[in-house]
């Protein structure tokens, strides 16, 4: 399952979901992984 995580896309700014340590853009696909250390 995934929820929306209230943070915006940085590239559209629409809500992303968070999905298996990595936040999903719904117009982009993945953005972010939680790996990331500039999260």
């Amino acid at each position: 399952m995934s929820e929306r995580s209230g943070r915006p896309c940085p590239y559209c700014e629409a809500a992303m979901f968070k999905r298996h340590c990595k936040y999903v853009c719904p117009n982009h696909g993945v953005v972010v992984d939680c790996s990331d250390p500039f999260v």
